[in-house]
């Protein structure tokens, strides 16, 4: 994700150093409201089911500048893609309780409390004010805890997870134990490396497990971002306002992509699987090679572009629609005219 790269896809009549003064004039210049680009991102997503919140956080160097980005990635089954994302400004290190309190609030604005499953979160996600805040606003959560957090049942006795003799990949399920000053529900299980999977939640604590487990999303998620799919790792961007903006436009891309993938997997044809169970192409990779193959050729003619261009447009309209069937929802909630009139004029497209 370069600009030189990104420059030969622009103005073919231009000189490529022209077109990567404009990319960086946009990159210097333009501002871009967040909260839109978050609610774009929803327009993907369905209106009638519950969501799962993905809270992490990623990182990578590029020389001696660090680039930190706490992310909250929103799913529905086997699908996601980032929703809202902040820039942390400490050398790499964790996120604070104050920085995920109000990256939550955003989301909750965005997409209200009702809509909201439940938000899963790793070891690094932990504290009582975090967590108390969590219960407090009536949110269901699942966090892992690190082994070392004791935890005392109803009777009051106070133990670690060590003290349980748990069997290998043997579940235990303890109801109502207060663990970091929060009363929720525990479910732990030894794993074979001789760690823990030591889970605190508010949901069915009969299916923790299954819920947690669909935390992974977020992992392949940041994979398709940073390295196989976008290659955010390789901008050389240093400046933690210009990454924001570009994650943005990688994450409507993102969207795009994963959403045509699925698109075609479910209405087109489907997408074979090896002999390791798993399809031969993820849904985002190929969203981005039906892309591709789509503006493949280097030169073509005004209308050509434009034919591929509304072609495009159209494709997106399809794929959006399988999602949700009205957009007129936006004015009802009272979001913003511009971006009511963009997704209708995409569907009128």
């Amino acid at each position: 994700m370069q600009f030189c790269d990104v420059a030969q896809h622009l103005n073919v009549k231009a000189k490529l150093s022209s077109n990567e003064v404009r990319i960086q004039d946009f990159f210097r210049e333009v501002n871009i409201d967040y909260f839109y680009v978050a609610l774009l991102l929803l327009q993907f997503l369905p209106t009638n089911k519950k969501l799962r919140l993905c809270l992490d956080r990623t990182e990578w160097d590029f020389g001696s500048c660090q680039i930190n980005i706490l992310m909250v990635v929103v799913g529905c089954g086997d699908y996601q893609l980032p929703l809202y994302w902040e820039m942390l400004d400490n050398k790499s290190g964790n996120s604070s309780t104050r920085d995920r309190k109000a990256i939550v609030e955003m989301c909750v604005n965005l997409i209200g409390k009702e809509r909201i499953g439940y938000i899963v979160g790793d070891r690094e996600f932990i504290g009582h004010s975090w967590i108390k805040y969590l219960k407090d606003n009536g949110i269901n959560f699942i966090m892992r805890l690190p082994k070392h957090h004791l935890l005392q049942k109803p009777d009051v006795s106070v133990f670690k997870i060590e003290c349980l003799n748990l069997k290998i990949n043997k579940a235990v399920i303890l109801r109502d134990c207060l663990v970091d000053g929060v009363v929720a529900n525990v479910w732990v299980k030894a794993l074979q490396n001789g760690d823990f999977l030591y889970l605190l939640g508010t949901v069915n604590v009969e299916f923790m497990g299954q819920l947690y487990a669909k935390r992974w999303t977020i992992e392949t998620c940041f994979q398709g971002l940073k390295g196989r799919g976008f290659n955010l790792e390789k901008t050389h961007l240093k400046c933690l306002k210009k990454i924001k903006k570009l994650i943005a436009l990688v994450a409507i891309s993102y969207a795009v992509c994963i959403s045509m993938g699925i698109y075609f997997h479910a209405k087109v044809q489907k997408i074979k699987k090896k002999k390791h169970g798993y399809k031969s192409n993820s849904f985002l990779r190929k969203g981005i090679n039906m892309i591709q193959e789509l503006f493949r050729q280097a030169i073509l003619t005004d209308t050509a572009i434009e034919n591929r261009i509304f072609s495009f447009l159209r494709c997106i309209k399809m794929q959006m629609s399988h999602y949700q069937k009205k957009y007129a929802y936006l004015k009802k909630a009272g979001y913003s005219r511009n971006l009511a009139n963009i997704m209708l004029s995409i569907n009128a497209t």
